[in-house]
């Protein structure tokens, strides 16, 4: 019997034995392989014979398999070039053909064919783009670069996207598009053991996706209150300013004291987060019910523009992606135009070399280009995954990055003309102007500039429009990289029921950002922004470049994008993707931990206590990885070694269209 399931591996394909047990119109399943009806093959076999590269010019790559299932084996062969050994699944070293075992190959097979993509090819590039280009390359780049010594803070941050950010970046796309699957089922088909980094990055993005939405609801909420003759931050004769309001924009002649506070500062921090009714983290205070109503607004517009798929957002991003550059440009010619602007350029360019020796630079360089790339949130392998298999990922990769570090360098002159404009009103030095390193350089620095412009309440409208566009990219795309990763996980659970989790998932989000929504709100979205997302996204990219390049194979990384794209990545790609890019994540991720930053936030200083809190918050979603580590030795079969081999060897095989063929690989 042995003998007889051998030789029917071993075979041609095109044999008649193969095929003379099957019944008419019908496909035959034998030993876990899938042989198919002769007058449904033929024609196959016969169209793949005349396209088919010779193996000399597929070398390494897959070998097709003239619409059968191929066994892979690494095994001797014979004279008569027969496998003497076949396994179903097998550790290869390079890219062969493999055998998909019973329903989970014909689910792969269906999930394939099911898959949707992108309608056009801009689609998916301003997805990208508008994922990329966020909240974070106009508020918080500006702030960070302000932070961390002004121009000083460019050469760790270019640094970092070189031989950091655009690697991985890249190498993101590269994987979403050859495997075609989520952040977490992705790792069956590269290194099964490392399947907890798709669950780690769900968690990460849920933890985002609790306070990044909460400062969208900070922006529809000066949004609202832009529909008026005169914006309410303009003055200090509101209900909720204090005498020390101090309107150095009025016509009077008024001096700036040390405790003078701008209008629009106090309406940031007394009537849109009311802060002053929080004592801190220990008594957060109750729910701002309108905070409430726009955040829930909020998340009604992300359900209905994600619940459908790609082909819905692909759309939308169309307007997200692109009117905040209409909107940008015209912020830095009238801030160019500004008097005083001049001071905040040569602030921003003139360079603090003692700054470059201090760790936290260089962690919120990398923290900031991980944050504003995207490496190591699943929305790469999410959107790629969508796309069809021979597009240009090393182009977009290229695009992408390129328009997001022009998009933060520019905005950093927007906000720096503004700044050197306040100095000159105020008299003070640039260093002096913005107190608070945070969204308040938005919300207090960008409304003060609008203030004093021509149609004053028509540039607030457009920008802080211009602020939701950019929230919305970056929303619709953290949730379809849970979105994706889950469905293509338990395609058998959510598949046909898409629009059901999505609802699910967004009123889990809503529930999640409660906290953010008291008085003290700020206080949270400034603790989850510092611990749930650059530790934690800094350690799940080393972990993923080190899974991909040492225990996939680089060689075998390589020849996966050589078949989509045609060549091989280059000598610098190979060298980021195996040493450089690890060596610097981890670094920066152990300078991170040995040194934590000391939080404060206008005038409250954190305890001692949200540090402990703030390190429980990262790990509770790396810590997903070395969890599911234990539990597939445990599950697995077998002796410590013949586990620990299953476990980095890829369980199932990668479908590779082939014209109208499909082939596997693995």
């Amino acid at each position: 019997m042995e003998k007889k399931a051998r030789s029917n591996e071993t075979e041609p394909l095109t044999s008649k034995k193969d095929v003379s047990d099957c019944n008419e119109g019908e496909d035959c399943k034998e030993n876990g392989l899938l042989v198919r009806n002769p007058k449904s093959a033929s024609h196959i076999v016969e169209d793949g014979n005349k396209v088919h590269p010779s193996q000399g010019d597929k070398g390494e790559a897959a070998q097709i398999s003239n619409g059968f299932s191929g066994v892979q084996s690494s095994g001797p062969r014979n004279g008569m070039g027969e496998v003497e050994d076949a396994q179903c699944t097998a550790l290869a070293a390079t890219t062969t053909t493999s055998t998909t075992c019973g329903a989970e190959g014909q689910q792969q097979l269906m999930e394939l064919e099911d898959r949707e993509t992108w309608s056009k090819k801009i689609d998916f590039l301003l997805s990208v783009i508008g994922y990329a280009v966020d909240l974070g390359n106009v508020w918080r780049f500006p702030y960070i670069c302000y932070q961390n010594g002004g121009g000083a803070f460019l050469i760790p941050y270019t640094i970092m996207a070189i031989f950091g950010g655009i690697p991985l970046f890249y190498m993101e796309l590269a994987l979403g598009q050859y495997h075609r699957n989520g952040c977490i089922s992705i790792w069956r088909k590269i290194c099964p053991i490392f399947k907890g980094i798709g669950f780690a990055i769900c968690v990460i993005d849920l933890y985002v996706a609790s306070y990044y939405n909460t400062i969208m609801a900070w922006a529809f909420y000066y949004l609202v209150s832009s529909f008026t003759a005169e914006l309410p931050w303009t003055s200090c004769t509101n209900a909720w300013n204090t005498g020390n309001c101090t309107n150095y924009f009025s016509k009077d002649n008024v001096s700036w004291s040390l405790h003078s506070i701008s209008p629009a500062e106090e309406f940031y921090t007394r009537q849109v987060l009311q802060v002053h009714r929080s004592n801190g983290l220990d008594d957060l205070g109750g729910i701002s019910w309108q905070l409430t109503l726009c955040l829930l607004l909020i998340f009604t517009i992300v359900y209905f523009s994600i619940w459908k798929g790609v082909k819905t957002s692909g759309k939308v991003v169309w307007v997200t992606a692109t009117f905040p550059y209409i909107i940008l440009f015209i912020l830095l010619v009238r801030g160019a135009t500004l008097p005083g602007a001049w001071r905040g350029v040569l602030y921003y360019l003139k360079p603090d070399w003692q700054k470059l020796l201090a760790t936290e630079v260089w962690v919120d360089a990398a923290a900031q280009i991980f944050f504003s790339l995207g490496p190591g949130f699943g929305v790469l392998l999410a959107y790629a995954s969508y796309n069809k298999f021979h597009n240009n990922c090393y182009q977009d990769a290229l695009v992408t990055s390129t328009v997001n570090c022009v998009t933060s360098f520019v905005s950093g002159f927007v906000i720096f003309t503004v700044l050197g404009y306040m100095a000159e009103m105020r008299k003070e030095d640039v260093s002096e102007v913005a107190k608070d390193a945070g969204p308040s350089l938005l919300f207090i620095t960008y409304a003060e500039a609008i203030a004093n412009m021509p149609a004053s309440t028509f540039f607030a409208i457009i920008f802080f429009l211009m602020l939701l566009t950019l929230g919305l990219d970056s929303t619709f795309a953290g949730l379809e990289g849970v979105i994706t990763g889950v469905l293509d996980e338990f395609p058998h659970v959510w598949s046909k029921r898409r629009e059901l989790f999505v609802l699910g998932l967004t009123i889990i989000c809503f529930l999640g950002s409660l906290a953010t929504l008291t008085f003290g709100g700020a206080y949270v979205v400034k603790l989850f922004e510092e611990y749930a997302t650059g530790p934690a996204v800094l350690t799940v990219v080393f972990l993923e470049a080190v899974a991909v390049a040492w225990f996939y194979g680089i060689t075998q990384f390589c020849n996966d994008v050589k078949e989509m794209l045609g060549f091989t990545p280059g000598w610098y790609w190979r060298v980021c993707w195996v040493a450089i890019s690890p060596i610097f994540l981890l670094f920066v991720t152990c300078s991170f931990l040995s040194n934590p930053p000391e939080l404060r936030l206008f005038d409250y200083h954190y305890p001692y206590w949200t540090t402990v809190v703030g390190y429980c918050i990262g790990t509770s979603s790396v810590i997903c990885i070395p969890i599911y580590m234990v539990y597939r030795l445990i599950v697995t079969p077998g002796t410590l070694k013949e586990r620990i081999l299953k476990s980095i060897t890829p369980e199932t095989a990668t479908e590779i269209p082939f014209g109208d063929i499909r082939m596997n690989a693995v």
